[in-house]
């Protein structure tokens, strides 16, 4: 198995933070798992992306040039990534933020209102642990609670965070599939 995935969004939206606590959850199961950061020189409001490589055998090279999913948060990124996806990839994309992107029908597509539901529970920044519960509960690889387990690891020291986090982890995952006749 090996699952190569690219997160994607703007400075700011966490999408660093979702891939390395993804990754770190993947060492905890025991897979190999590489993870290479991207971003733009303006760290808030410039380009970020991160890829993962998820497998049960030692892993060759980080790039994931075609990758199999895509979780994208913003348009920018939605357009820029969506047509990497290998055919039959998956396009997981924060709806609250993306209308209209490259039409791709060897795709499959996956609108998550992340911003809504995150506004919804009080903090629109954890926007990016949302779209991850989705993609958890999408890709079913890594288990909802060694990723909780991840962000106490990573986040230990701040117990709010590490709350709020895994709640709006949980809303993603509990509250996909999303309902709003795109996917």
């Amino acid at each position: 198995m090996l699952i190569k995935m690219i997160f994607a969004g703007s400075g700011g939206q966490g999408v660093l933070t979702a891939g390395n606590i993804l990754g770190n959850a993947a060492m905890i199961d025991d897979y190999h798992v590489t993870y290479l950061p991207s971003y733009g020189a303006a760290m808030r409001g410039g380009t970020a992306n991160c890829t993962i490589c998820i497998s049960d055998e030692e892993i060759a090279s980080p790039v994931a040039s075609s990758p199999d999913f895509v979780v994208s948060l913003n348009k920018p990124s939605t357009v820029k990534f969506a047509n990497r996806l290998e055919s039959g990839g998956q396009l997981i994309y924060n709806s609250s933020l993306i209308d209209t992107f490259p039409y791709r029908g060897d795709i499959d597509l996956y609108p998550v209102p992340a911003n809504a539901i995150a506004a919804r529970l009080g903090n629109e920044r954890s926007a990016n642990m949302v779209a991850l519960g989705a993609f958890i509960k999408i890709v079913r690889v890594i288990k909802l609670e060694t990723v909780e387990k991840s962000i106490a690891q990573l986040m230990g020291s701040k117990a709010k965070l590490v709350e709020t986090s895994c709640t709006a982890l949980r809303a993603g995952f509990d509250g996909f599939p999303f309902s709003n006749g795109q996917a």
